[in-house]
């Protein structure tokens, strides 16, 4: 029986933002792409991930504190501790850390730490055949998630 890594269910290279964007360009991917967090990377060629901004960094880092998302920048307001599973990682391991950090999304890295890639509860959910592990991880994943 063959291994699922995590490379054969993921989102293959997401959208992402840097640190420099805007907190209006971040809330615009997120309508745009229909989109809860975006990976946020140093640079877009090598897109090595230093953090990731969610909704919920918008409203409590900017709209709650009446800041100016058109000057705010992702870097003064993105989520530094982010998990990440290399794309070659058995997808069981992504599962584990989904439960582990109680988190719905886990952003996939190749060797060099670079984004390419995505996988979220829909995805695991979509892509495996053990309805009762999924069931299970998703309870956990649930009772206190945080994003990503």
């Amino acid at each position: 029986m063959k291994t699922t890594t995590c490379a054969d269910i993921m989102t293959k290279d997401p959208v992402c933002c840097s640190p420099e964007d805007t907190a209006e360009q971040a809330a615009t991917l997120m309508k745009r792409h229909d989109i809860g967090p975006v990976p946020v990377v140093e640079a877009m060629p090598s897109r090595k991930i230093v953090g990731v901004v969610t909704d919920r960094d918008l409203a409590l880092k900017v709209v709650a504190e009446a800041r100016d998302p058109g000057e705010t920048r992702v870097g003064d307001i993105m989520t530094r501790d982010v998990v990440t599973c290399r794309s070659e990682d058995d997808v069981r391991l992504a599962l584990a850390a989904m439960k582990q950090h109680q988190v719905r999304r886990v952003l996939i890295t190749d060797k060099s730490d670079h984004l390419v890639g995505v996988i979220a509860q829909a995805d695991v959910a979509t892509n495996l055949l053990e309805p009762e592990k999924v069931a299970g991880v998703v309870r956990e994943i649930s009772k206190s998630a945080r994003l990503p």
